[in-house]
């Protein structure tokens, strides 16, 4: 007899939901034991920086969402995308270039214009810089995360022009290549590139099956090889992983679920193959994360330390950073925000820079996208 492992996981889940209800009063985790640091002010501990891109009295667009950074040789770029509310065909990307201290004004660089009669809205752009290539945006086009496709422009002057898009292409193991869904690719030592990516197919008419696939490319991001979905999409709904890295070679893809915890799974073999997912013991209010491998071989992981249900902060009323050794065993280190709002704080981006700080953007009740810097030697 064949046990389905998702409602079972599910089952498991909902019994644990009232003891992770309130991460002020009583520990949230799975197995208990972490305690969450009061919301962290500029200035104090590792927290050197936390503002908005732009202010909320003076928008360029009604809303933006997933945030998307790199460092260049002249200094961060941004980009996110923005319009009337998601999934509107006015919404496009934009790019804020860090000049001097100062955020510039968001400039709308790539839109999903078909023809005269004809848009569609843009999504989760990603910005990447590969080895001895231009800078790279991953950007979607279409009307829906089941439908749209993978668009790249890039930038030869670190962000302040970008060339004529192009659509990705396809493959048959899962039609349109969307290039990294909302995280960084990772380029390892032996050149090759990683894009984390994932599918949302329609099943059984309207439920979407979520999984955890890999684009590959040895050649600088000319081509790409598709390796997975990665698993079976029955004990897990994932989608958005990230990837870390380990001194030993292994490779490490951290998702957000529906199972109201985040998942796990490793690679040995350069993302070739990879072995079983599993949970972490953090939880996951179905909401995108993002992590880092720090230049000292320690993780950085930023996500909502919540679920859906519960007492506040529940969803993504609360953000927060974690932090580990191993993949493994994560300890919450700083909380950035902890405030009910009505669209919460989300879908987080997080890179380490050539100074050894770490830079961080996030979504800010949908309206701005807030920027933090952080000292990890004091973590």
């Amino acid at each position: 007899m064949k046990i389905n492992m998702r409602t079972t996981l599910i089952g498991f889940a909902t019994l644990l939901f009232p003891l992770m209800a309130s991460a002020q009063q009583a520990p949230n985790d799975i197995t208990g034991n972490y305690y969450l640091p009061p919301v962290s002010k500029p200035g104090e501990g590792g927290l050197l920086k936390s503002e908005l891109i732009y202010e909320l009295d003076n928008r360029p667009t009604p809303e933006v969402h997933a945030s998307t950074l790199i460092e260049t040789p002249e200094g961060i770029v941004s980009a996110f995308f923005g319009g009337t509310h998601e999934n509107n065909p006015d919404v496009g990307i934009r790019i804020s270039r860090l000049v001097e201290g100062e955020w510039t004004w968001p400039e709308e660089i790539v839109n999903g214009v078909q023809n005269d009669t004809l848009r569609y809205p843009c999504w989760n752009p990603v910005l990447f810089q590969p080895e001895g290539k231009p800078l790279m945006l991953f950007y979607k086009v279409g009307p829906s995360p089941t439908t749209w496709w993978g668009m790249l422009t890039t930038s030869t002057d670190n962000g302040k022009t970008w060339s004529t898009p192009i659509k990705l292409g396809e493959d048959p193991k899962i039609g349109h290549i969307i290039g990294p869904v909302k995280n960084k690719p990772v380029q390892l030592k032996s050149g090759r590139i990683i894009n984390p990516t994932s599918l949302e197919y329609i099943i059984n008419g309207n439920e979407q099956d979520w999984m955890v696939y890999f684009e590959v490319s040895d050649d600088g991001g000319d081509t790409w090889e598709i390796i997975g979905p990665v698993h079976d999409g029955v004990e897990f709904d994932a989608i958005q992983p990230s990837i870390l890295t380990y001194a030993d070679g292994r490779i490490q893809a951290i998702s957000r679920t529906k199972q109201g915890v985040l998942s796990q799974i490793w690679s040995e073999e350069e993302g070739e193959t990879w072995g079983e997912m599993t949970a972490l013991t953090l939880p996951n209010p179905n909401s995108g994360t993002d992590a880092v491998t720090l230049a000292d071989g320690r993780q950085l992981l930023i996500y909502n330390h919540s679920t859906k249900e519960g007492k506040q902060p529940n969803g993504r009323n609360i953000l927060n950073l974690a932090i580990s050794e191993n993949g493994q065993d994560w300890k919450p280190v700083m909380t950035f925000e902890n405030e009910p709002i009505e669209d919460g704080y989300a879908y987080p981006s997080i890179i380490q820079a050539s100074d050894g700080l770490v830079h961080i953007t996030y979504t800010y009740n949908r309206r701005s996208i807030k920027y933090a810097v952080i000292d990890p030697n004091k973590l």
